[in-house]
């Protein structure tokens, strides 16, 4: 029997995943890639792994057996890997850097700008998405995250607190100041679903006119006019268009955190960019709070 990492890396990818293209995405390859792999597993092996249906593969006992030791060996791989990387005192090579699309616009350009003239070797490859990637499976070296709390299982150094408050575009802050008790159309984000009472009743004949599932969206129809929206104060100053209006006292919001895996955090790279990081947070921390 003889059968490659790869390929066992394969066979894990489709029993988690469940299906050709979703293995294929996960380990950025063609579904074709996956399915030969996992022809050539089953020939290696001399075992059948999947049963091929109208739906999709169906994992065999064996596959599943497979999968559960390509796990462990998945994990050992990480672990070493993850070992290896805190151990670099280089400024030199790849670096990746996880942060919310919105953080980085509106806040972290000028961070890598500064990081990378400072350290001209190193290649910084920025994950901009709201997802939790996993730093256990190094999908980042480091990662910015908007939260109560960075994770048990990581390192992480708070570089803020943060308020939000209410945020409109010039043509709605005057309605707000000639008419300070009159109606609001608010724009909401999904996550945060209700304006408070205290608000509505202040301004009655107040409704919710939009709802959006993504904060770029609900900042370009606040920019528009469409109506008052409440954001965290650092993103409401710094989107050109708007200006804070005093319909919503501001409020705490989640902290913003760096965080990285443990293995991983002596790192030279890790520990230059957070010099740079920290450095900059310090000149703008009033950007965040009242």
């Amino acid at each position: 029997m003889d059968i490659g990492w790869d390929d066992l890396r394969t066979v894990l990818a489709l029993v988690r995943h469940g299906s050709l293209a979703a293995a294929a995405k996960h380990l950025d390859v063609s579904y074709t890639t996956v399915s030969r792999r996992i022809t050539r597993a089953e020939a290696g092996l001399n075992l059948t792994l999947f049963e091929r249906l109208a739906d999709g593969y169906r994992p065999t006992e064996t596959a599943v057996l497979v999968a559960e030791h390509a796990a462990r060996m998945d994990a050992a791989e990480h672990d070493l890997l993850r070992k290896l990387r805190g151990r670099d005192s280089t400024l030199t090579g790849p670096f990746v850097l996880t942060a919310p699309q919105l953080l980085i616009a509106n806040f972290l350009a000028p961070v890598l700008d500064r990081f990378c003239a400072a350290h001209r070797q190193v290649e910084l490859r920025v994950r901009a998405t709201n997802d939790l990637l996993d730093l256990n499976r190094r999908e980042a070296d480091l990662a910015i995250r908007i939260s109560h709390s960075p994770g048990d299982t990581l390192m992480g150094l708070r570089l803020t607190q943060q308020h939000n408050a209410s945020f409109a575009n010039p043509e709605w802050a005057d309605q707000i100041t000639a008419n300070p008790s009159g109606p609001v159309d608010w724009l909401i984000y999904d996550q945060y679903p209700d304006v408070p009472k205290a608000a509505m009743q202040a301004h009655l004949g107040s409704r919710v006119r939009m709802r959006f599932d993504d904060m770029v969206a609900m900042l370009g129809a606040a920019q528009a006019g469409l109506g008052v929206v409440r954001t965290p104060m650092f993103l409401g100053r710094t989107t050109p268009g708007l200006v804070q209006v005093p319909v919503l006292p501001p409020h705490p919001y989640a902290d913003i955190w760096v965080v990285g895996h443990p293995d991983v955090w002596p790192s030279a790279k890790s520990v230059a960019f957070r010099d740079v990081l920290v450095d900059y947070i310090k000149a703008q921390r009033a950007l965040f709070v009242a």
